[in-house]
């Protein structure tokens, strides 16, 4: 008998040790298990108290119930603890310094085409002009020939065109013909501003991109001349550029308009005093433009005799580059979220 109460009196301080030792919740389930289990030393001088005598069974009965009480308390005292310094620790983790300044959140904003596209709208539509849009996927009549551009005709050879295997379809190669759909919706006058994506198999180049945006414009009239259009576009060179901006017009050739011209502005690196922006000359191309040619009216139904009108066609990108001096188009489609965060409103 005095052996087995030595015993349970051992395995009682050194379960008491262990557990004061425990520094988690796991942990003390193992000594749990260990100290309480049906393998444990206690439960085994549980099973052997049959061979004890009746006396003796009693005296270490009552003395294993006790060291189990003491041990089981010891367990709920050491969990609380324990569960206690977790919360706390928990806590003290998710803690929020309210006196700390807060995380800056990035907000989106325009792209620079886009910042670009709708100034340029939103000068013309202060003109009186309305917005007009038409399919990418053009086909070869609206894309070319109702722009007086036959099969075969020379001026197909600048504009390298995306066809679609099968069809009659080609990725447009410029927004004019949305013009064509649009004097096809509606009897003159008619003044429109179309912006969007044209697709050209152009070699990539610091001024050159496959796939770019382009603001066609419109507008058919009785009376309009040369002069209209002149002063349409420095008014336009003005609000974009700067109330000091000039511009001077060039003869140049377009199957679509005649006559035709190219638009050239002062440029805004130097002022029109010479730089190798604009080599030497003073002066920046931006657009090119001309009288609405009698052949293209004829085709949507309009009499050239009655009425006379005048297009216009500039990429959004070159105005960016002017306007926001960005020296290389490929800044604008690389993505590059440094460069696009300079742009931030």
């Amino acid at each position: 008998m005095r052996d087995a109460l030595i015993e349970i009196q051992e395995e009682r301080d050194k379960a008491l040790a262990s557990i004061e030792s425990a520094d988690s919740l796991a942990a003390l389930n193992e000594i749990r298990v260990r100290v309480l289990g049906r393998k444990a030393r206690l439960a085994r001088i549980q099973a052997g108290l049959g061979s004890v005598g009746v006396e003796d069974r009693k005296i270490v009965g009552q003395e294993l119930n006790a060291a189990k009480e003491q041990l089981r308390k010891a367990f709920a005292r050491k969990e609380r603890s324990i569960g206690q310094a977790e919360r706390a620790a928990a806590i003290e983790a998710d803690r929020v310094d309210v006196t700390l300044p807060g995380r800056r959140r990035h907000r989106g904003h325009p792209h620079p085409i886009s910042m670009v596209v709708e100034r340029i709208v939103a000068v013309f539509v202060g003109m009186g002009y309305r917005v007009a849009d038409g399919p990418e996927a053009e086909t070869d009549w609206y894309n070319f020939q109702a722009l007086n551009i036959p099969p075969h005709h020379p001026a197909r050879s600048t504009q390298d065109s995306m066809f679609i295997d099968g069809t009659d379809l080609l990725l447009r190669t410029q927004t004019s013909s949305v013009q064509i759909r649009a004097m096809q919706k509606q009897d003159p006058p008619i003044y429109v501003v179309a912006p969007g994506r044209v697709h050209r198999r152009d070699e990539v180049d610091a001024s050159h991109t496959s796939t770019f945006t382009q603001i066609e414009g419109l507008a058919v009239d009785k009376g309009i001349s040369m002069a209209h259009l002149r002063g349409t576009l420095a008014t336009f060179a003005r609000e974009i550029l700067g109330p000091d901006q000039r511009v001077r017009m060039r003869p140049s050739y377009f199957p679509f308009t005649e006559p035709s011209a190219e638009l050239d502005v002062l440029c805004v690196r130097c002022g029109g005093e010479g730089c190798p922006a604009c080599k030497g000359t003073g002066w920046m191309e931006v657009l090119g433009c001309g009288m609405v040619h009698p052949n293209v009216l004829r085709t949507v139904g309009y009499d050239p005799k009655v009425w006379s009108g005048f297009a216009f066609g500039m990429g959004p990108e070159r105005i960016a580059m002017l306007a926001l001096g960005i020296p290389d188009i490929r800044l604008l489609y690389e993505n590059d979220q440094r460069f696009l965060a300079g742009f931030a409103g």
